[in-house]
């Protein structure tokens, strides 16, 4: 087979007009000839940090859009499943992307689970570490969020730590914040990465202490304004990545749609592409091609350098995604989960107290982060409850593994009016959580979830609306996490749902996604786990009343 176009050489910084021969999967040949196609052909994108599941789609669904984009490639790290499954799951994933050609790069989780202030589906310690390493399907290991336990040397850390630098696999990174002495321990550690800065300042100072920082765009953590202008002297050691992208946002576009950004913003396109094409192969040891003979041919024809629209890709020499058809066909799959905890009673979430006054996270729009605010309590029967007056909405985390007393906190900045959201996304644990103006609606809300063993949903108290309008799901059978539909069919339902979040009164973006980091307590200040209210910053417990 032969490809002509204009062939971009990214260490070259090179366009020439030319021929491709591809044999065997193979590039057989790169030839400089005239030829009358105005396209450009270059090495595909490789997304360097994302959880598949987070798209809510299986992996073979997941590269089925993935491919209309021009990426060829993720760095996929299967924590979230592995919080409800283990090592099972990840062996889930694996297999599940093997059935397709797109080339799905798993780690092995190092963080299941996230702390031990949280209540997770399974535990993968150092000795599962161990077995997984050996694996040749785990290509490095996955984001280390446990930065207290490296920085104060715990032992089961330093571990998982040790087998990965005895495999020689890349280690991933997870340190939002942190700088100075704790940094330089953490990457002494051996930790090469982090994709968690949100300020210039941190990134500029883990390039200069050696880390490789990975500018995330995701669809509720958005760092690329932030980050972008280190770029231009600093393309050798950065790379682009989505991290946790929703169905509706990855049928628009993915790493592509940051090259056309940073583009935009006046950066020279070699080093755009040095970032989004070379830079994640090099890094992460990767089977994918770069466009040099003898290299295994993964590629895309895109119409230009400034929006990089993809016409075509190709891996291993096979046409994945043609003019608007992905080619990659449906895998059939079991459904996994794993949901064993009975429905609630109103009176479950009642928060007795006589505090007049409480401490609340504010949810920061597009932040993972969170800060902590004291705001007046609304007291009713001695019940704390939501005032929605102030914007002050109760919430709960509700452990799905085992019966317990569902966690309690308070949240600013969701702005719902009516009813209640919840999600059994819930980042890491993935427990049931969920925000409302009623105790009565949270109930409702978490039960629909628990009778469907996983989803999202919205329900609404208004009068006004039938029983059937008055309550949205969309199921997530595999593992709580993910759909068992393709990415159209759950685009499309995830979409109808955030219009009903936004109809509640949400003004955030992203509703279900800012939702579902409300209980990652590694990520800083406050939070909720389904074991109480947790200060990132002290990584102890705290009280929701003052």
């Amino acid at each position: 087979m032969k490809l002509k176009g204009n062939i971009i050489v990214i260490p070259n910084r090179k366009i020439f007009k030319g021929e491709i021969t591809i044999e065997n999967g193979k590039i057989k040949s790169i030839e400089e000839k005239d030829c009358k196609e105005n396209h450009y052909i270059l090495p595909g994108f490789v997304d360097a940090h994302i959880h598949i599941e987070s798209s809510m789609l299986v992996p073979s669904e997941f590269a089925k859009i993935a491919v209309k984009h021009g990426t060829v490639a993720t760095v996929s790290d299967p924590h979230e499943i592995a919080n409800v499954l283990g090592v099972k799951g990840v062996e889930f994933m694996i297999e599940n992307g093997k059935q397709t050609p797109f080339k799905f790069n798993f780690g092995a989780p190092s963080c299941v689970p996230a702390t031990s202030f949280e209540s997770a589906g399974a535990v993968i310690d150092s000795e599962a570490i161990k077995t997984l390493m050996a694996n040749p399907d785990i290509k490095y290991l996955a984001e280390m969020m446990n930065y207290p336990g490296v920085i104060y040397d715990d032992a089961e850390v330093l571990k998982k730590l040790e087998w990965a630098k005895h495999y020689n696999k890349p280690i991933d990174g997870h340190a939002p914040g942190l700088r100075g002495d704790d940094l330089t321990k953490y990457i002494s550690a051996g930790i090469s990465t982090d994709h968690e800065c949100f300020t210039y300042e941190e990134g500029l100072e883990k390039l200069q202490k050696g880390m490789k920082v990975i500018i995330r765009e995701g669809s509720a953590a958005k760092n690329f304004n932030a980050l972008i202008g280190l770029l231009d002297q600093h393309f050798e050691n950065m790379m682009f990545c989505s991290d946790d992208k929703h169905p509706d946002d990855l049928l628009l576009g993915h790493i592509n749609q940051l090259c056309g950004r940073a583009v935009e913003k006046g950066i020279d396109v070699y080093k755009v592409l040095q970032a989004a094409c070379v830079n994640p192969v090099k890094h992460y040891n990767l089977n994918v091609g770069l466009l040099k003979v003898g290299d295994d041919a993964d590629m895309i024809v895109v119409e230009d350098l400034k929006d990089f629209k993809t016409l075509q890709t190709y891996i291993n020499g096979d046409l994945v995604y043609d003019n608007g058809v992905s080619k990659i066909k449906h895998v059939e799959f079991e459904n996994l989960n794993n949901f064993n905890t009975d429905k609630k009673v109103v009176s479950d979430f009642r928060f007795e107290s006589n505090a007049k006054q409480i401490r609340v996270i504010e949810c920061l729009d597009g932040e993972l982060v969170t800060n902590e605010i004291i705001e007046d309590s609304k007291i009713e029967d001695g019940n704390l409850v939501s005032n929605i007056d102030n914007d002050v909405l109760k919430m709960t985390v509700v452990n799905r593994y085992q019966n317990d007393k569902p966690a309690i906190a308070f949240i600013k900045n969701f702005g719902l009016k009516e009813g209640a959201i919840a999600s059994s996304v819930g980042h890491d644990s993935h427990n049931i959580i969920a925000v409302g103006v009623s105790d009565e609606a949270i109930c409702e809300a978490v039960n629909l979830l628990i009778e469907n063993e996983g989803g999202i949903c919205a329900v609404s108290n208004s009068e006004d609306l039938s029983a059937e309008q008055a309550e949205k799901v969309v199921p997530l059978p595999v593992a709580g996490i993910m759909s068992d539909q393709n990415a159209e069919t759950i685009g499309k339902q995830y979409s109808e749902l955030d219009k009903m979040a936004k109809a509640l009164g949400s003004k955030l973006h992203a509703p279900y996604m800012s939702l579902s980091f409300m209980a990652l307590l590694v990520i800083p200040s406050l939070k909720l786990s389904d074991k109480g209210l947790f200060n990132g910053g002290d990584f102890k417990f705290t009280s929701v009343e003052l």
